[in-house]
């Protein structure tokens, strides 16, 4: 278990959902938290709910001056954990400009733009953590997933490069995949979502990777294998049963 006393940590994306529930778990640990996301209103209901010290900063992370602004605010950091994302589903028989670019802007690039704009600073003291979260649906294309999926494979492919460069530094990169998390995103589907997950579960397992020293961590673990063995199956096998049927 690490010690999470003094420390300081911003959470982007943090004002509800598993956002929410990872700051109430730094928060009940001992860590300093700055809040970040979209909503001023959401932020300042949960820094006031938060058991220790806590405060907010308003941002759009597809804007990157205010990105780079909301850093500059937010000072000197321990860590930065980023799970802002937005979701529709879309098939490619729907494409919608507007919400693909959004999953692109949010999912990926501001997460490139978060950790552009903290990592100088992590590289110039020699210390600094960096938790990035992803998708199982990441892994590989899924149905009805256009601008979702290839949006956080991406992120996963930003953690994997960066982990690359800084593994041997004093900056450490973690990734996390989760599955299925009842939240007001996949309230949006209509299908059923194997191994779905309570938000507060699945912060428990978001925060247990943070106490260890690996890089990554998909969960559920059973569910995420499905994901990762896909990896290795060849296309006609893999699209008889993942693709459209």
């Amino acid at each position: 278990m690490k010690n999470w006393q003094g420390k300081r940590y911003w959470l982007v994306g943090a004002s509800e959902g598993l956002g929410r529930e990872v700051a109430f778990s730094l928060s009940r640990a001992g860590a300093e938290v700055i809040v970040s996301a979209r909503s001023e209103d959401r932020l300042k209901e949960l820094v006031a709910e938060l058991p220790g010290k806590a405060s907010y900063i308003a941002v759009d992370v597809a804007d990157r001056a205010a990105v780079e602004a909301a850093a500059k605010e937010a000072g000197e950091i321990d860590g930065v954990v980023y799970l802002a994302g937005v979701y529709w589903p879309m098939k490619a028989q729907d494409w919608d400009n507007e919400k693909a670019d959004m999953m692109g802007e949010v999912n990926f690039l501001g997460a490139s733009r978060v950790v552009g704009a903290v990592i100088k600073d992590m590289v110039a003291k020699g210390a600094g953590h960096i938790v990035l979260v992803g998708s199982l649906s990441g892994f590989r294309g899924l149905p009805g997933a256009i601008g979702y999926s290839a949006s956080k494979a991406g992120l996963m492919s930003l953690a994997e490069s960066m982990q690359a460069d800084l593994r041997t530094s004093p900056i450490e990169v973690q990734l996390i995949n989760p599955g299925f998390i009842k939240t007001r995103l996949t309230d949006k589907n209509d299908f059923t979502m194997p191994f779905i997950m309570s938000a507060e579960d699945a912060a428990k397992e978001v925060f247990e990777h943070m106490n260890t020293d690996a890089f990554k961590k998909s969960f559920p673990m059973l569910f995420s294998w499905v994901f990762r063995l896909s990896q290795f199956m060849p296309d006609w096998m893999y699209y008889r049963l993942f693709g459209a049927k």
